[in-house]
């Protein structure tokens, strides 16, 4: 017991409580800063080959790759928002016609219903009808609470929030790019050589990691966006470039993701009197839900170099523990951790 109460052992254990600290109360507020800091981590080969190729300084090219990001950024927002808000001003055309055809879906479900209970006790068919009316009472104070003023009011509350993120995103993105070769220096000045090569080979690795989980995301995406292109293609072709955009973006949120799009989407139709197509894009959202969790761990596996199974696990516990950035960080401290034993840094030789 005493060989493993060496100074050495007590500050490793500080820094692992210091680091679980963080993990759970900082990090969920500096969600902007992270992201910035992994883009402008995942962006440097880029910043380093046009500083090499066209011979500029760094300033220069970390500015030039900026924009270029920041315009690819902005023309998929705005094609994006454009074609949201020309969907939404005809949806409000459309409303009054909607509204009719639910009237009308009322009245032929009170017909049908009155049909089927002919001959059945008194008692049965009013339980029934009064069940039936709870239903569609159920679902129209539904709609009606997802369009009360207190929501769209804590929407446009959220707006400001969301706004400052994205600023101070897109600053600290530009800042770490600009002093990233610094951030460096100033980290590696507290290490010994020794310290300084293990850390070296952890970066590497990181660095790796993160190509390789971005590009398991990419790929994961990719497979999603042509899945609903093709499925909304057939099932509402009008609808298929915007929507499948909209799910494609939205599809990133951890277990939800395309069901927060296609559940009400499919509901409406349902409610509207189109059975068919609720069922279609109900089995699209169930069909983009089995892809992700069924691609998701295997190609970001293959990717990082965990299995598949240590990468689901890692993916829940975060999203457990911390929420939506724990989704994306899990399999990250995981390879940290293994990365850290590979270079002698965590020393873990002991049998039981």
């Amino acid at each position: 017991m005493a060989k493993w109460l060496t100074k050495r052992n007590f500050i490793f254990a500080v820094s692992i409580i210091i680091f679980i600290l963080v993990l759970i109360f900082i990090i969920p507020v500096s969600i902007p800063i992270i992201l910035a800091l992994l883009t402008a981590l995942l962006i440097d080969p880029l910043v380093r080959l046009t500083e090499k190729k066209f011979k500029w300084q760094r300033k220069v090219s970390v500015i030039s790759v900026f924009i270029f990001i920041l315009a690819i950024l902005a023309s998929t927002i705005y094609y994006t928002v454009t074609q949201l808000i020309g969907r939404i001003i005809q949806f409000t055309k459309d409303a009054p016609e909607y509204f009719n055809s639910l009237s009308g879906v009322w009245i032929d479900a009170q017909s049908k219903l009155f049909h089927y209970t002919s001959g059945m006790p008194d008692d049965v068919v009013i339980a029934i009808k009064h069940e039936f009316k709870n239903i569609f009472e159920s679902i129209r104070e539904s709609i009606l609470n997802l369009l009360s003023y207190e929501k769209i009011t804590a929407l446009m509350t959220e707006i400001p929030n969301f706004l400052v993120s994205l600023i101070v995103y897109i600053i600290a993105l530009f800042l770490f790019m600009l002093e990233l070769p610094e951030l460096k220096k100033m980290l590696f000045r507290h290490f010994t050589t020794s310290t300084a090569e293990k850390v070296r080979f952890m970066i590497l690795k990181l660095n790796a990691v993160i190509f390789g989980f971005m590009k398991a995301q990419f790929l994961v995406s990719l497979i999603i966006l042509a899945v609903t292109f093709v499925a909304l293609l057939i099932i509402v072709p009008e609808y298929a470039i915007v929507m499948s955009l909209v799910i494609w973006i939205i599809d990133v949120i951890p277990i939800l993701g395309s069901i927060i799009v296609l559940a009400p989407w499919s509901l409406y139709q349902f409610i509207s009197g189109d059975v068919a197509l609720g069922t279609k894009l109900a089995i699209l959202a169930v069909v983009l839900l089995l892809i992700r969790r069924i691609v998701e761990p295997k190609v970001m596996g293959s990717q990082i170099g965990l299995s598949p199974l240590p990468t689901l696990i890692a993916m829940f516990i975060g999203l457990k523990l911390i929420g939506f950035l724990g989704f994306f960080l899990g399999p990250l401290i995981v390879i940290l951790f293994t990365t850290a034993r590979e270079a002698g840094i965590i020393k873990m030789n002991f049998r039981i």
